[in-house]
């Protein structure tokens, strides 16, 4: 068996390229029902010029105390307060060569359809990065209100003496961060280390169906309290003081997210000339993943489309404040929260 180009082929009998390698990763962040469209953002970047950051308004809801009715007290109205949040397109591309002496020495194999059919997972894999990023950011805020988000929205039980998540762990996460709000939260994303300890405990149920034969079956989706479950190794491990796992726990819809896209998403350059001839598929996208109520503040961003590092950066999110900086968003109505545990 030899190579070429990274290739295997048998000069004697080939056999030929049936299956894809299989993506380990599962990405279940970008398959979840956490993201959900915006059309007031789409509607942003399609009218700007191609922007890459925006303000855009998030309206107060009224209040104010009731006067009492005695046909003698004033009735004194009261303003709403506009918010504003700032929203950003994150852009990435890439791009995959073959040459064409691979096709011909591995008897006709198609390199380049088999880098075609798998963008779309590649693009998934890095979606799911970016959403982590912006997870960590928003958990590295510091200051302030936003210092109190975190405090608020974090359950740390890794030096307890039970540092693992058992049957209350995840009902006093969400209570902590959202007090009665708390049934806004309804997706639980973790490792698969965290998942297996509860499943020893057997605290995850999973969901199941009766198939035409009349034999119950396991759907493959779990619950915890209530909550669906998703299992999924790239959720954050640290090493320190042994392992801590975070798990993720998030509301429907708790970020908007909106595909604004590029001019070409998509191209194949052919080269005729080097190593006797050369096709190279080019992929670009440009998306925008935003946490309701936290704002993206672009204060430490060296291009028009932030990095990974630069969305995990706390300096560059808030909370949500009126157009004035004066009044903070309830931390209350943010459905995003975490648990660090050591299993």
């Amino acid at each position: 068996m030899g190579q070429f180009n990274h290739k295997s082929f048998n000069q004697v009998a080939f056999g030929k390229y049936i299956e894809t390698l299989p993506n380990a990763k599962k990405n279940e962040l970008v398959k979840s029902a956490v993201l959900k469209p915006n059309a007031e953002i789409r509607k942003a970047f399609s009218s700007q010029g191609g922007t890459g950051y925006a303000i855009l308004p998030m309206y107060g809801r009224i209040g104010g105390d009731a006067i009492n009715y005695d046909g003698k007290t004033d009735i004194v109205p009261n303003a709403t307060k506009t918010f504003e949040r700032g929203v950003v397109v994150v852009g990435r591309a890439n791009a995959w060569l073959e040459d064409d002496f691979s096709e011909d020495i591995t008897g006709g194999v198609g390199f380049m359809s088999n880098v075609a059919k798998q963008v779309n997972d590649y693009f998934d894999d890095i979606d799911q990065k970016t959403l982590l990023a912006i997870l960590k950011g928003i958990f590295s805020m510091s200051s302030g209100k936003n210092a109190d988000f975190v405090t608020n929205h974090t359950l740390d039980i890794s030096s307890l003496d039970n540092p693992n998540i058992d049957v209350t762990t995840l009902n006093t996460a969400i209570q902590k961060a959202c007090g009665d709000n708390k049934t806004k939260f309804s997706i639980v994303i973790m490792h698969s280390v965290v998942a297996t300890n509860l499943e020893n405990l057997n605290l995850l149920n999973y969901l199941k169906y009766t198939d035409q034969n009349g034999i119950q079956r396991d759907l493959g989706l779990a619950t915890l309290n209530g909550k669906v479950v998703l299992i999924d190794d790239s959720m954050p491990v640290e090493d320190s003081d042994g392992k801590l796992y975070t798990t993720y726990i998030l509301g429907k819809g708790a970020i908007d997210f909106e595909d604004i896209g590029t001019k070409v998403p998509y191209e194949i350059n052919r080269d005729p000339k080097t190593n006797g001839g050369q096709d190279t598929l080019y992929a670009r996208t440009r998306k925008c993943f935003a946490p309701f109520g936290i704002s993206y503040t672009k204060q430490q961003q060296d291009s028009l489309s932030p990095t990974d590092l630069e969305l995990a950066n706390g300096a560059n999110w808030s909370l949500v404040t009126d157009i004035e900086k004066g009044t903070f968003i309830d931390d209350k109505v943010i459905p995003i929260a975490r648990i660090i545990s050591k299993g």
